[in-house]
């Protein structure tokens, strides 16, 4: 059977592939916090220190009439060579306030001079107001923790350089660097024509997000009391469903012809703070066919009239009234009525636990919800983004190539995002920033992405690219060492694994106390909540929560203005991770044969020693193990000392970089095409029916091979468990025998003699041995096993 996709009759040309070297990360020797100096340590310590000319542009006053009405749509546009910046517009006003703040790199300020000019907006064509011209050479420099510089009042001046008798403009210019209180608010004029300027204007800042906290939240159903059906002829099925947004969970249905229904079910629900628009619904329904249910009575439970429990406290169930819906309201039925429906739950907000939206290997918190269970932190962890380089294009603008590349990481609730570099294929960002650590058995992640939001004629429904991502864990780290790598951008696409380029980042890890740091090692990684009380749930159930927690944090992030789009916020929280995927299991399977490869070393070795293929290492061997047998008391501390005594050989050679992204580790060298696409694709699958069948088959001959090793390895499991079974007596009895004999003998004879008899028949030399098997082997072999069951 062909398949439609290129290159799938075998794995990728090894042509295809970059050299492994460009994959590795590399040093750097970056001039961080601007290359030294005494004095105070500066703010930003982790990035080079970039100088940019600042232009805050406050407010003008007593400005003159322009139309034959006398109003006036004044705006300021700031020119500086081939800069341009301008602000936002107002309709009718002599006494307009703009306060808004420009950067431009102090490398790349062309001419001699400033110009802020006053425009007044036309329909047709803008009129000139003023303008205030200012020399580079006269602005001063400002360096914090020094003061804001006040701005000044500027007369406005003609084309030609004459005062105007109206019209008065308030400004600051001056030289800062990206320390400045002023650079996070300012607005970059990176801007090619073909960006719109209002969109860039979103984008073109650096953004701290918080993610929401996440709560677990319990419903426990126990039952419902005088619920009455239509139909009296038939046997109601009633089941109660729960929702809380698109989270709906639905108990099972009970029949009885009493109007009291237990269920006695309990239901998890991830809740996201704050709570004042979430309500939880509760249904009680009649199935009164398949494919309808028959609504009984509701109730609305806002979450925040359901109690916040931050330990095991046991809480009391209530009695909710149901609300019949307005439709099969009855008004005769109401007025014969004495009783209300009524439905018995326990609900609470377990704030013990701790919700993850992201695998807990890769999570950067364990922190349970209630926040008055937190401990204080015992590091602080920095991340300084300095530059990426050599990233492909991804567009086309004005004829070359162009990406627009911005930076995300994340680290427990805090997000970042840096500004986006406009058309720029080695973007320099130079942002610090910084986390509380709670526990350092946790990761950093850093991701770039190409913004495709600045074409205003998409409307916004592009989808960012990604670029890369990074992944830091910080007990890996040094204390108070700044690591200052180039790591390589590696994204996998169907035909094969792509470097997008290199993102450089500076990173410090420090604490605060050495002891509390070395004691977390003692203490579980999860709240206790989850080891006194775990949550009863499933893998399966588990995954799902999950699944609901990200969504909740994809929709959180992109409320927020510029907004973390689902695709950037998914790829961060590896909400794909444990989908299907042939490559990664088979990069399982790699990392478990090599983290078993010293065992299966030393079986080897010890094999050799037994056949005798080096003499001398056999009887050195057996000097050893008499000297073990003869004075078992020193075994274990020398097995001890030699442990400490490789670790500190090891030191010499120990990791100089943080762990980075490593493509012979996620088996991307050799594999095939077929499998990446089939990695990649959709859910539902995006993929021809032919396709699809012959990647079942190929699964099905995966998973036989599966079930035959795993039936291999029971069979072995299910041998040992017969030899006192009496499945084949004559076994039984024989084994029973040597046990006897085994007793007696192990009894009479002194331990030291008999292990020193075993470990020299062990290692005899091989004219003494025979090519059959064992006889225990044999034995063990002839075992009935519970294969004979099996249909």
């Amino acid at each position: 059977m062909k398949s439609d996709m290129p290159g799938a009759a075998g794995t990728l040309p090894s042509s295809f592939l970059p050299p492994m070297t460009d994959f590795q990360l590399k040093d750097t020797n970056p001039l961080l916090g601007g290359g030294g100096g005494g004095g105070k340590a500066a703010a930003f310590d982790l990035v080079e220190k970039m100088e940019y000319l600042f232009v805050r542009v406050v407010k003008a006053r007593d400005l003159p009439a322009m139309d034959l009405t006398g109003s006036l749509d004044p705006y300021v546009e700031v020119v500086l060579g081939n800069f341009k910046c301008v602000t936002k517009h107002f309709e009718k006003n002599h006494s307009p306030e703009w306060n808004e703040v420009f950067a431009v790199p102090k490398d790349q300020v062309q001419g001699s001079s400033l110009v802020v000019e006053l425009k007044d907006k036309d329909f047709v064509v803008d009129d000139f107001v003023g303008r205030v011209a200012l020399d580079i050479v006269e602005v001063p420099t400002r360096a914090p923790p020094e003061s804001p510089l006040a701005p000044e009042w500027y007369r406005l001046e003609d084309a030609s350089g004459r005062k105007l008798e109206r019209g008065e403009l308030m400004l600051a210019v001056w030289f800062g660097t990206q320390a400045d209180e002023a650079f996070p608010f300012a607005t970059h004029p990176d801007v090619t024509p073909a960006v719109d300027r209002r969109i860039h204007s979103v984008y073109n800042r650096s953004k701290v997000y918080h993610a929401p906290r996440l709560w677990y939240l319990r419903v426990n159903i126990i039952n419902a009391h005088d619920v009455f059906v239509s139909d009296e002829n038939r046997i109601p099925e009633v089941l109660c469903k729960a929702k809380l947004g698109s989270q709906v969970f639905v108990t099972k249905p009970i029949k009885s012809r009493s109007n009291i229904f237990t269920w006695n079910e309990v239901f998890f629900f991830v809740a996201s703070e704050p709570f004042e628009n979430d309500t939880l619904f509760l249904s009680v329904e009649d199935r009164v066919s398949p494919t309808k249910d028959e609504v009984l009575g509701r109730v609305h439970l806002p979450l925040t009239s359901i109690n916040k429990r931050p330990d095991d406290r046991n809480v009391r169930p209530k009695w909710y009234d149901l609300k019949k819906p307005v439709f099969a309201v009855d008004v005769d039925q109401l007025k014969a009525d004495k009783f209300a429906s009524k439905v018995q739950a326990r609900v609470s907000l377990d704030g013990g636990y701790h919700v993850s939206a992201e695998p807990v290997q890769y999570a950067g918190d364990f922190r349970p919800s209630a926040k008055q269970l937190w401990k204080k932190p015992v590091g602080v962890l920095e991340l300084g983004v300095l530059q990426a380089e050599g990233l492909l294009p991804t567009k086309t603008r004005d004829g070359k190539g162009a990406c627009d590349a911005y930076c995300v990481a994340k680290f427990g609730h805090k997000w970042v995002r840096t500004r986006t570099a406009v058309s720029d294929l080695s973007p320099r960002f130079h942002e610090q920033y910084n986390w509380d650590v709670y526990d350092h058995a946790t990761v950093l992640t850093v991701a770039v992405f190409d913004n495709n939001q600045l074409d205003d004629s998409a409307g916004g429904g592009n989808r960012d690219s990604v670029l890369g991502k990074v992944r830091i864990r910080l007990s890996t780290l040094e204390t108070d060492r700044v690591y200052s790598n180039s790591y390589p951008l590696l994204v996998l696409q169907p035909s094969g694994v792509k470097k997008t380029g290199d993102i450089h980042l500076s990173v410090r890890f420090s604490i605060t106390s050495t002891l509390n740091t070395l004691l977390l090692y003692s203490k579980p990684l999860l709240p206790k909540l989850h080891y006194s009380h775990p949550l009863p749930l499933s893998q399966q159930q588990q995954a799902a929560l999950r699944g609901h927690a990200a969504n909740a944090v994809v929709a959180r992030l992109g409320r927020m203005e510029p907004p973390l789009r689902r695709e950037v916020v998914t790829y961060m929280l590896e909400s794909q991770m444990h989908q299907w995927s042939l490559r990664r299991c088979t990069a399982n399977l790699q990392r478990l044969l090599s983290a078993f490869s010293g065992v299966r070393m030393l079986a080897g070795w010890f094999v050799d020693v037994c056949h005798w293929a080096n003499p001398i290492t056999t009887l050195l061997v057996h000097v050893l193990y008499l000297l073990a047998v003869c004075f078992p008391a020193s075994v274990l501390p020398t097995a001890l000392l030699y442990m400490v005594f490789i670790a500190a050989w090891r030191y010499r050679f120990r990791p100089r970089k943080p762990p980075h992204m490593d493509a012979k580790v996620s088996n991307v060298e050799k594999v095939n095409p077929e499998e990446l696409d089939e990695e990649l694709d959709t859910y539902p699958t995006a993929r021809s029916p032919e396709v699809v069948h012959a990647r079942y088959f190929k699964l099905r001959n995966l998973a036989t091979n599966v079930q035959v090793q795993a039936g291999n390895v029971a069979t072995q499991g299910e041998r040992l468990h017969q030899l006192l079974s009496w499945r084949d007596p004559r076994t039984t009895v024989m084994f029973m025998a040597f046990c006897l004999v085994a007793a007696v003998t192990l009894y009479a004879i002194e331990f030291r003699l008999v292990a020193l008899a075993a470990g020299l028949w062990v290692m005899r030399h091989p004219k003494l041995r025979k090519k059959m098997p064992s006889t225990a082997a044999n034995l063990f072999r002839r075992l009935p096993a519970r294969t004979d069951t099996l249909l």
